[in-house]
C-alpha cells in the first residue's frame, strides 16, 4: 500500500493549483482566439509536466506505483479525448465565439477536477468499505463499453440534455453572447447569456464523464492519490490540446469503439480482482499487462483511423453515445464540422 504524507497531498496539491491558476489567469486575462503554436506549446509543456511528475513519482515510491500512475494517466487521458470530442459538439452546437470558448473550457475543466475530486474520495472509501464495489465497477464499466460500442456512430443531442432543457424553459436567455458575460439584463428583466447554458451543458457533460473514467482508473490502481494525480495532470492540459486538435478530431473515426474496448478491458480486470479476492485460483490481469493492452488498443485506433480518413475523406468520427439517438443521424456529409 502506498504511504502518502500530508506534506506530499499538500504540494501536489498546490501545484495542480497553481499549474490551473496559471491557465486560468491566462485564458481570462486576455480572451482571444488560440492559434495553433500557442497550443502546441501549452500542450508539450502539460504533457512535460506530467511525465515529470510521474517520474520524480516513480524513483521516490518505486516503479510498480510509477507503472500505474502512467496507465491511469494515459486512460484518462484516452478518455478526455473524447470528452473533448463532446466540447467541440457543444461548441458547434451553440455557435460560442471563438474568443470565448477559452472561457469555456476552463470552466469545464475547474469543474471536472472538483466532480473527479468527490468521486474519488467516494470511490476510495467504497472501495475500502465493501470488496464487492471491484465487481459493481467492472459491470459498470462492461456495460457502458456495451453500449459505447452499440451507439459508436452517435453524437449526443445536446438539445436532449435536461438540465439544458430546464434552464431555456425557466430562464430568459439573450439572443447574443453580450461581451462574453453569463448575465446581464434584458428588457428591464435578469436574463443569462448563451453562454450560462453552454456552461450548464458542459457541467453536466463533466458528471457523466466523471461517472465512467473513476471506475476506469480504479481498475488500474486503488490508491487514490495515483488515481487523483493521473486525472488531475490529465485534464490540466484540455485547453490547449482542445484547440490543437479540434480539426483533427472528426478524423478519429475508430476512437469510440477503441474507447469501449479499454473501458471493457478494465471491466473484466476488475471483476476478476474482486474474484480473486474471493479465490487465489481466478487469475488477474497485472499493471503491465494493462499498460501494453491499453497502449496497443490506442495505436492501432489511430492509425486504422487516420487510414480509414484517408481512403475515404467524407468519414467523420463520433463522439459515441450510451444511448440511440432519438432522431436518424445526418448523412456523414451534412454532420456539422468542429470550427476553424
Amino acid at each position: 500500500m502506498l504511504e502518502v504524507t500530508a506534506l506530499r497531498w499538500t504540494l501536489t496539491i498546490a501545484l495542480i493549483l497553481g499549474l490551473l491558476a496559471l491557465d486560468l489567469g491566462l485564458a481570462m486575462a486576455r480572451p482571444h482566439v488560440v492559434k495553433f503554436r500557442e497550443a502546441a506549446v501549452s500542450s508539450i509543456l502539460y504533457i512535460a509536466v506530467a511525465i515529470l511528475f510521474g517520474l520524480v513519482f516513480a524513483a521516490q515510491v518505486g516503479w510498480g506505483f510509477g507503472a500505474e500512475y502512467f496507465a491511469g494517466y494515459i486512460v484518462e487521458k484516452s478518455l478526455s479525448i473524447d470528452n473533448l470530442f463532446v466540447f467541440v459538439i457543444i461548441m458547434s452546437t451553440f455557435a460560442v465565439p471563438e474568443k470565448y470558448q477559452q472561457k469555456v473550457l476552463i470552466f469545464g475543466i475547474v469543474l471536472a477536477l472538483i466532480l473527479r475530486a468527490i468521486f474519488i474520495a467516494l470511490g476510495a472509501a467504497l472501495l475500502s468499505l465493501f470488496s464487492f464495489m471491484f465487481l459493481i465497477f467492472g459491470l459498470v464499466l462492461i456495460f457502458t463499453a456495451v453500449q459505447l460500442y452499440r451507439h459508436r456512430n452517435v453524437d449526443p443531442d445536446v438539445q436532449d440534455n435536461v438540465l439544458v432543457r430546464v434552464a431555456r424553459r425557466g430562464l430568459t436567455v439573450t439572443d447574443d453572447y453580450v461581451g462574453g458575460r453569463m448575465f446581464t439584463r434584458h428588457a428591464g428583466r435578469r436574463a443569462v447569456t448563451p453562454l450560462f447554458i453552454v456552461l450548464i451543458a458542459i457541467g453536466s457533460t463533466d458528471l457523466l464523464f466523471a461517472l465512467d473514467s473513476i471506475p476506469a482508473i480504479f481498475g488500474i490502481t486503488d490508491e487514490a492519490y495515483i488515481v487523483f494525480t493521473a486525472n488531475a495532470f490529465a485534464l490540466l492540459g484540455l485547453r490547449a490540446l482542445f484547440f490543437l486538435v479540434k480539426g483533427l478530431l472528426d478524423r478519429l473515426v475508430y476512437l469510440s469503439t477503441g474507447l469501449s474496448l479499454i473501458l471493457a478491458f478494465i471491466g473484466v480486470k476488475l471483476v476478476l480482482h474482486w474474484g480473486h479476492g474471493l479465490d487465489d485460483r481466478v487469475p488477474e490481469i497485472s499493471t503491465n499487462l494493462s499498460l501494453i493492452v491499453i497502449g496497443v488498443v490506442l495505436t492501432v485506433t489511430t492509425v486504422a483511423s487516420l487510414i480509414k480518413t484517408r481512403r475515404d475523406p467524407t468519414a467523420r468520427a463520433h463522439a459515441g453515445s450510451l444511448r440511440a439517438a432519438d432522431r436518424p443521424e445526418p448523412e456523414p456529409a451534412d454532420r456539422p464540422g468542429p470550427e476553424t
